[in-house]
C-alpha cells in the first residue's frame, strides 16, 4: 500500500449490548447522555471528514417493542445460561425505557451523515460462543438483522462486528452463508483468544496493553481476501475518560505512536469503540475526540493517512486484487 489506513468501526448498542450486565432503570440518564452524544460524534466526523462504520444491534433499529416483535428471526437462541439472551431479559422487565433501546431515529442520522457506513452488530447482541445455542439460531438472527436494516433503511449491511468479540471459523463461515463479508477480528495477543472463556490473567493484560505494549504488533499490512471474507484485526479500543485518571493521556498518546508507527510502515490500524462509552463525561470525552481527531485529519492532509470505514477499506483492497 502507498499509504497507512485508519478504520473506525463502533459497537452501537445503548443497554443492548449491556442487559446481561447492567440494571436498565439505574442506566437511564446514561443512555440518555449516549443518545445526545451520538450526533456530536458525527459533527465531529463529518467536520473532519472521518470515515466510520457504525457496527448496529438489529433491536436498536426497532421504533417500540411491537415492531421488536414483529422482527424476531424464527429461531430464538436457546443459551444454557439465559441471562444471554435479549428475549429472555426483555419479558422479565416491568418498566421499559424504550429510548434507551430503540433508536431508528439515531440510525437515520448515521446513514445520511458522509462517510458513515452501517454495519451489523447482531439482531440481538448474539453470544455466538456460549453454551445452548446452535448455528442455525446464529444465522437465523443475522437474517433478522439483515431484513430490518433494509426494510427500514434500504441498506444491504456487508459488515459484522462480533458481540463481544465472541467468534469462530464456524460462525464467521455461517455469517459468510448469510451475506455479511467483512468481519472486524480480534488482535493475534493470546489474551484475545477464545475471548468468551474469560480469566484474570487475560483481562488484566488486555486492560495492561491500553498503556504498555504487553502484546504483538498494533497495525498490519493488507493481505489477499479469503474469498469473498476480509477480515478486518482490531488495533485499539479507545477507552473513555476517567474522572481522577492518570492515564487519560497516556491512552491516548499510546494510540497516537501505534498510528505513527503505522504510517512509517505503510500499515492499517483500526480503532474502536462504544458511542456509550461517552455516556459518562460526555464534554470531557467529545473534547478528547475532537482534539485526536484534528491530529489525525493533520496526517490525513500531509498525505500520510486514508481514512475508511470497513466498506471502504474492503472496496479499496478489492480493487487492488483485480488490477
Amino acid at each position: 500500500m502507498e499509504k497507512a489506513h485508519l478504520i473506525i468501526s463502533l459497537d452501537f448498542e445503548l443497554h443492548w449490548g449491556r442487559f446481561d450486565k447492567y440494571s436498565l432503570a439505574s442506566n437511564h440518564a446514561y443512555y440518555q447522555h449516549t443518545r445526545e452524544v451520538v450526533p456530536r460524534i458525527l459533527d465531529l466526523f463529518s467536520k473532519y471528514q472521518i470515515k466510520a462504520t457504525w457496527a448496529t444491534v438489529g433491536m436498536l433499529m426497532c421504533e417500540n417493542q411491537e415492531e421488536w416483535n414483529a422482527y424476531q428471526p424464527e429461531e430464538l437462541p436457546t443459551f444454557k445460561n439465559q441471562k444471554f439472551s435479549a428475549y429472555h431479559w426483555l419479558h422479565t422487565q416491568k418498566d421499559l425505557y424504550e429510548k434507551d433501546l430503540f433508536a431508528p431515529d439515531l440510525v437515520n442520522q448515521v446513514i445520511h451523515t458522509p462517510g458513515q457506513e452501517l454495519g451489523s452488530h447482531s439482531f440481538a447482541h448474539y453470544y455466538s460462543m456460549e453454551e445452548g445455542q446452535t448455528i442455525s439460531q446464529w444465522k437465523a438472527d443475522l437474517r433478522a438483522a439483515k431484513k430490518i436494516a433494509r426494510d427500514k433503511f434500504g441498506k444491504n449491511i456487508e459488515s459484522l462486528v462480533f458481540p463481544r468479540n465472541q467468534y469462530s471459523e464456524e460462525v464467521i463461515q455461517a455469517a459468510q452463508q448469510e451475506g455479511f463479508y467483512i468481519f472486524r477480528t480480534n488482535p493475534e495477543d493470546w489474551f484475545w483468544k477464545e475471548v468468551e472463556k474469560e480469566s484474570l490473567p487475560k483481562k488484566v493484560f488486555r486492560t495492561g496493553d491500553t498503556l504498555f505494549p504487553l502484546g504483538l504488533k498494533t497495525s498490519y499490512t493488507p493481505f489477499e481476501k479469503e474469498g469473498d471474507i476480509l477480515r478486518l484485526p482490531a488495533s485499539r479500543i479507545l477507552r473513555p475518560y476517567r474522572k481522577g485518571s492518570l492515564f487519560n493521556g497516556l491512552r491516548i498518546a499510546r494510540i497516537k505512536g501505534e498510528i505513527d508507527t503505522a504510517i512509517r510502515n505503510k500499515e492499517i490500524y483500526h480503532l474502536w469503540w462504544h458511542p456509550h462509552n461517552f455516556g459518562n463525561y460526555p464534554v470531557e470525552n467529545l473534547k478528547i475526540l475532537e482534539e485526536f481527531l484534528i491530529w489525525i485529519k493533520s496526517k490525513v492532509d500531509l498525505g500520510d493517512l486514508v481514512s475508511e470505514s470497513m466498506e471502504s477499506m474492503n472496496q479499496k483492497i478489492s480493487a487492488a486484487i483485480t488490477s
